[in-house]
């Protein structure tokens, strides 16, 4: 089903200068928060992506290639930003995936443990090292989460929905540690929002996305620039008293 959101002229900024680090850019949602950051205002964009690069020809943004396997692999990619625009101020974290759709009853050992790397253990290397960069100067964090997680997630996302969950006391954790030094951590928990996430991960069909849209009480996926606004908004001065949150962008899914 078509989305009718229309992207207003009006959008949160973040201050300017700002030196904004996003991984997993190179996704729907990850183009989307690098478009709106890049283009509406006037700030230092780190575009990381693992299997492919970011092309762009804006010079506010620094395209960034790594894969993350290991901490080493998500410290040096953070480094390697902070290196580039001077320092860090903010870091979001969209990097994740599905890497073994099929029932929980038949992963291996090394297939869960994957899943938890992935989705769980590298949000929190990129958050700490972000945080070491950013000290007593302030910054913000904000993660990713999924509603699912809330109900158990599925058979087939089961592991997925497990590392989310923690990513949820991740998020409580990480605020508590860095209100100190004015380092805001929050995340966003996502329903369904139509970024080609379910397409690349779960080979979802059309079809299945109407049906999957039909589920939701308004009747669409969510639009990635509906999510992009949500996590600027994050970022922006308007959030300064906003921390150790979970967010849900859900379209009344799961009411």
């Amino acid at each position: 089903m078509k989305s009718e959101f229309t992207r207003p002229d009006w959008m949160p900024q973040v201050p300017d200068g700002m030196r904004i680090l996003v991984t997993g850019a190179t996704g729907g949602l990850g183009r989307a928060v690098v478009a709106m950051l890049a283009d509406g205002s006037d700030c230092i964009v780190g575009a990381h992506g693992a299997s492919q690069g970011f092309e762009t020809t804006n010079d506010k943004v620094i395209p960034l290639k790594r894969t993350f396997e290991t901490e080493e692999d998500c410290r040096t990619c953070v480094d390697e930003f902070a290196g580039k625009a001077g320092g860090i101020d903010a870091l979001v974290v969209l990097s994740g995936s599905i890497r073994t759709p099929g029932h929980w009853k038949d992963m291996s050992d090394g297939e869960w443990q994957g899943e938890m790397n992935v989705n769980l253990n590298q949000p929190f290397y990129l958050a700490r090292a972000a945080m070491a960069h950013m000290n007593d100067n302030g910054g913000r964090i904000v993660l990713t989460g999924t509603e699912s997680a809330l109900h158990g997630g599925s058979a087939v996302s089961f592991p997925y929905a497990v590392a989310k969950r923690g990513t949820e006391c991740m998020v409580q954790g990480l605020a508590r540690e860095g209100a100190p030094d004015n380092i805001l951590v929050n995340g966003i928990r996502l329903g369904y929002i139509a970024s080609g996430f379910h397409q690349r991960w779960h080979n979802k069909t059309d079809k299945d996305m109407a049906e999957r849209a039909n589920m939701v009480p308004l009747k669409r996926g969510g639009d990635p620039d509906e999510a992009a606004a949500l996590i600027v908004y994050l970022l922006s001065g308007w959030a300064g008293f906003i921390t150790g949150q979970m967010i849900p962008l859900t379209g009344g899914d799961w009411l």
